[in-house]
């Protein structure tokens, strides 16, 4: 074995899951973004998994039902797990509307001895229709769809989440600061 190999095999970095949950348009993944920047350029290994991605290529075909939502949420926490157990920083900005769902995720981690952090983007449902990122407030309210989370279909906001972000009285800097205060309060960052 090299000098090198001992060094990188003797440096291990302490992985984690990062799940922030809210509405559509809260702010999630622009945040997501923004911390993960700030940790790669700290040196971490980091992942964003993102709702949108993970549905198109991981739970492709899937539907909206509350059964389908769990497995969606199901295997996204199972690949978050994955790679928190081996050293990475994992941002998952995905919706997970029901407590039962983020709470089977929170102990498979635990189950694992992996650590988990619940982040709730608590951003008003009249900003997010504002904001309306991919117009589907706009859809909703044309009826052109139905079942959007926090509007006519439920969302379980966490009663006491790892950290609650309200963006919408803070920029994406000063969330994405708040959620790296975090980390490293967690001996994480």
């Amino acid at each position: 074995m090299t000098t090198d190999q001992e060094t990188s095999m003797s440096v291990t970095e302490t992985g984690a899951t990062i799940w922030l949950t809210g509405l559509p348009s809260a702010g999630k993944t622009t945040i997501a973004y923004e911390l993960a920047g700030r940790l790669r350029g700290e040196g971490h290994r980091v992942e964003v998994l993102d709702g949108d991605e993970i549905r198109e290529f991981l739970s492709a075909g899937l539907g909206f039902s509350r059964e389908d939502r769990h497995t969606n949420v199901a295997r996204i926490g199972f690949v978050a797990e994955l790679l928190a157990a081996n050293g990475v920083k994992v941002l998952v900005p995905v919706i997970a509307p029901f407590a039962d769902s983020r709470e089977a995720v929170r102990e498979r981690h635990a189950a694992e001895s992996t650590t988990y952090l619940e982040v709730h983007v608590a951003t008003p449902v009249e900003v997010c229709s504002v904001r309306d990122v991919k117009g589907l407030y706009a859809k909703q309210a044309a009826g052109e769809i139905s079942g959007l989370t926090g509007v006519d279909d439920p969302y379980e906001a966490p009663d006491s989440p790892d950290l609650r972000i309200e963006s919408h009285q803070q920029t994406v800097q000063e969330s994405a600061a708040a959620l790296h205060a975090l980390l490293t309060e967690r001996g994480l960052a």
